[in-house]
């Protein structure tokens, strides 16, 4: 699903990636791991094509089959639309629209005709608990209900692989609970691969293997 080899970033004169190696099997669920300032991050900002390698000639990213660094911006910006979900910390929904909106966002995208959309969008809404919540906005949902319209969204357009960043981060320990065992399901049902950047240990050690960052490079 994943091979990264030689995965290199620099700020200026800072090197933050030192050549990080990794693969990643279809349907696994993965956790990176590691002290603040180690890279993890920036790592899966450049795995999930937010963001470029410094050494892109020097380097491998192959996702889904893809070599993502031979795709030009427009490529590289549908091929993340197509084959890629994110979930962050914060949910980033957009306030002025409704759970079933925002869900909607990337599916119209993807020029989706309005009412497949919709449909694949109450689908999952409705798998996650929210049917009763499509048509609020977020600011009358709680912070449980926020980032599970925001795992809707990463799922509406059948993505093959899932980056989270900090996915609980912002959340109660009983809605975190909630999110870790839904990735889980979401995993064995739908069969994304997730690669999730956590400071939860009990997330990280939930995950089919939990990867340790230090000081830029995979240490294990």
């Amino acid at each position: 699903m994943i091979q990264a080899n030689n995965i290199q970033k620099f700020y200026g004169d800072l090197q933050v990636l030192k050549g990080v190696a990794l693969h990643i099997k279809k349907g696994e669920i993965v956790s990176i791991v590691g002290a603040s300032g180690a890279g993890k991050t920036t790592l899966l900002q450049i795995l999930g094509t937010l963001d470029g390698q410094s050494n892109k000639k020097d380097s491998q990213l192959i996702i889904n089959g893809v070599d993502v660094n031979a795709l030009n911006d427009k490529s590289m910006a549908k091929f993340r639309n197509q084959h890629i979900g994110f979930i962050f910390q914060f949910h980033q929904l957009l306030p002025e629209f409704t759970a079933l909106e925002n869900v909607c966002i990337p599916a119209f995208i993807k020029k989706t005709p309005r009412n497949q959309a919709e449909a694949k969008a109450r689908e999952l809404l409705d798998f996650l608990g929210l049917s009763h919540r499509i048509d609020h906005k977020p600011n009358a949902l709680s912070g449980g209900e926020q980032q599970r319209v925001a795992v809707a969204r990463a799922l509406v357009n059948d993505p093959s692989i899932i980056f989270a960043d900090e996915p609980s981060g912002n959340l109660d320990s009983e809605s975190a609970d909630t999110l870790h065992k839904l990735f889980f399901e979401l995993r064995d049902k739908l069969g994304q691969t997730f690669v999730i950047v956590t400071h939860n240990q009990g997330l990280a050690n939930m995950a089919d293997r939990k990867l340790t960052m230090v000081d830029g490079l995979i240490t294990k």
